[in-house]
């Protein structure tokens, strides 16, 4: 039986403000000492497997400036496949990190280790990606979405195989611009605009 909700009702989402940097970075916020070291400042540490690459970009509105207060947080798997606690796991990958857009230039950049494909549980597999969080400034919600990667194959992948508007794919696609150096570019509204996800 689905319990009434009359006396308590859920109140409106408010967008974070300067708030989200305050309590999620606050060192980056300019409050160091709040914590010996910040939660999530790297997805890998020393001894890593697999190939370590850069991911830049900005995370732009819908009048295409760079959002300079965007905070991002990644979820990932090892080099393998596999999440940090399945077995087998890489133990110096924890799969999470936290970070900001530059001040100054609205840049962020991930460095981490190239994700495997991850199976599914009827046995699939995902082609590799890195699982995105994005909050800032009037996003009421935070914003998920994925980076794919343009030299991976991502023909079978099950979630990109939903996206309708097969142009839109192209959103979630890292684009190779060194040895290890991919651009992403996150666009909130308007021409290009991103693919979110609800999962």
């Amino acid at each position: 039986m689905v319990q009434k909700l009359d006396m308590l009702q859920e109140t409106p989402s408010q967008t974070a403000g300067p708030y989200v940097h305050i309590g999620m970075m606050p060192t980056y916020a300019g409050n160091a000492g709040t914590f010996d070291d910040e939660i999530g400042t790297s997805p890998i540490s020393d001894g890593a497997q697999g190939d370590v690459i850069e991911i830049t970009g900005s995370v732009y509105d819908g009048t295409g400036w760079a959002m300079r207060d965007a905070l991002i947080e990644s979820w990932q798997p090892d080099a393998q496949g596999k999440f940090a606690g399945q077995d087998g796991a890489d133990p110096n990958v924890s799969g999470f990190c936290r970070f900001a857009a530059d001040a100054e230039s609205g840049e962020f950049c991930l460095r981490t280790v190239k994700p495997g494909a991850v199976a599914t549980a009827g046995g699939t597999l995902q082609a590799p990606h890195i699982a995105l969080w994005i909050v800032a400034r009037g996003i009421n919600i935070g914003l998920q979405t994925r980076i794919y990667f343009e030299d991976e194959d991502n023909s079978n992948d099950p979630v990109l195989a939903r996206i309708e508007q097969r142009p839109r794919v192209d959103t979630l696609i890292a684009k190779k611009t060194g040895p290890g150096q991919y651009r992403f570019d996150i666009r909130l509204q308007g021409a290009g605009e991103t693919v979110f996800l609800d999962m």
